[in-house]
């Protein structure tokens, strides 16, 4: 890192800590205010942002000022390694000294909550269902940054295509273990400036993500729902799985989310993807398709505790009582979807929060008030596949397991022959 680089670094942290904004949203907009910045500058000062972030509690325990300026030279020094005479430059002695202090300091010595940056709310959330090893497990999980995955439209070319392609390009990369979809590739590159990106070849899409629509399984012809759509990776993923056939309903209640998936649509070469845009969960649009959609997909809004390797400061914007009401939203959500399945129709409820609330029990609440919905084994439906990977009743995944973001989902079907009453009582809720 250099003066120039630090100092940049220094005001980027400067206006993120507050934490009063999404840290990628401020970001996003701290580069457009430096348009001088060079693309090696704006990585060393994003990962080192971010890297700040993942250990933030961590190195306020240990910097004796933990300013944005004492953070950023504790984390040089302390996580990056640097010798102290490598940030000479950047600080005066007493910096230095309070620096070297911090780096002497053994991080096993801190409290677990601490060693596993969870702050105290979450944590308390955790020991509900997991014990401390797993919990540091876990945190350390996510003090990683996440690796960059890609899906591969198989509509345009063989993933064994596309990755010869990227590696002679450049781009070193390897299959994802689980989703037959999708590659892994090495380090951060600009996919999106690649021209199998431009040719609709390649979408960013963890792989957990990919998963999720894997779960759902939709076939050529059917009529499919994604009910929580946002910009529409999901939505890309199934159009392709049914070979561009049948009808693709992307909801969602945000028009600038909707229309950031056009340009995706267009370069997927999807023909039956069509997006709209419903005021809420119980808008009349979604009332017309009652009991008549083969598969739904919620990925509902929920906490992204289990994005936190790409989101760090999510830790510090979310809290137990922002928890609770989302989990009135989830619920709701849930429910108004499972209108549309028709009898012997698969419903995929998923998060990206490792929170049982926002999980399990939302699931188990549901199937206890809708006896027409049973529970689906993702763990069989896996193995159907093909797919090499162990799981029960429930999708869970973790990145210090799975390398994967956090992700949960259950899959339910509505049984022949038990809709019609139910359905009967969506349409009456307005």
């Amino acid at each position: 890192m250099n003066a120039n680089q630090f100092d940049m670094t220094l005001t980027a942290l400067r206006q993120i800590l507050p934490m009063t904004q999404p840290a990628d949203a401020v970001m996003s907009r701290f580069f457009r205010e430096h348009p001088k910045l060079g693309a090696q500058d704006r990585h060393v000062i994003a990962e080192t942002v971010f890297g700040i972030l993942r250990r933030r509690m961590m190195l306020e325990a240990v910097v004796d000022k933990p300013t944005a300026r004492g953070l950023l030279l504790g984390y040089l020094v302390k996580v990056q390694g640097l010798p102290a005479k490598a940030v000479a430059s950047f600080a005066p002695e007493a910096e230095l000294k309070m620096a070297t202090h911090a780096k002497a300091v053994k991080a096993d010595t801190l409290p677990i909550a601490v060693q596993a940056e969870f702050p105290d709310w979450l944590y308390e959330k955790l020991r509900q269902f997991m014990d401390d090893e797993a919990i540091l497990a876990l945190g350390r999980g996510f003090q990683q940054p996440a690796p960059l995955d890609v899906r591969v439209n198989t509509l345009r070319m063989s993933r064994e295509a596309v990755m010869q392609a990227l590696i002679a390009s450049g781009l070193p990369c390897e299959p994802t273990p689980y989703s037959p979809l999708g590659l892994r590739l090495q380090g951060k590159p600009a996919v999106n400036k690649h021209a199998l990106f431009n040719e609709g070849a390649v979408e960013v899409q963890d792989e957990g993500s990919q998963l999720l629509g894997l779960l759902l399984s939709p076939r050529r012809g059917e009529m499919v729902v994604d009910f929580c759509a946002g910009a529409g990776g999901k939505t890309l993923l199934l159009g392709a799985l049914m070979q561009s056939s049948g009808r693709v309903y992307a909801l969602d209640v945000s028009e600038k989310r909707l229309n950031n998936l056009k340009p995706r649509l267009k370069r997927s070469g999807l023909s039956n993807v069509h997006p709209q845009l419903i005021a809420h969960e119980n808008d009349t649009k979604i009332k017309r398709l009652a009991g008549k959609i083969d598969r739904v997909l919620v990925d509902a809004p929920c906490s992204g505790l289990g994005t936190l390797r790409r989101n760090p400061d999510l830790r510090f914007r979310q809290s137990a009582q922002s928890v609770a009401e989302l989990t009135q939203k989830q619920a709701s959500i849930l429910a108004a979807a499972a209108s549309l399945v028709k009898q012997g129709g698969r419903l995929v409820y998923a998060t990206c929060s490792i929170l049982p609330e926002e999980n399990q029990q939302i699931v188990e609440a549901f199937l206890a008030a809708h006896p027409d919905f049973k529970l689906v084994s993702v763990g069989e439906l896996l193995t159907q596949q093909k797919i090499a990977l162990e799981m029960g009743d429930y999708l869970q995944l973790y990145p210090q397991v799975h390398g994967t973001d956090g992700f949960f989902a259950a899959v339910l079907t509505r049984e022949v022959g038990l809709a019609a009453e139910a359905v009967e009582t969506a349409e009456a809720v307005d």
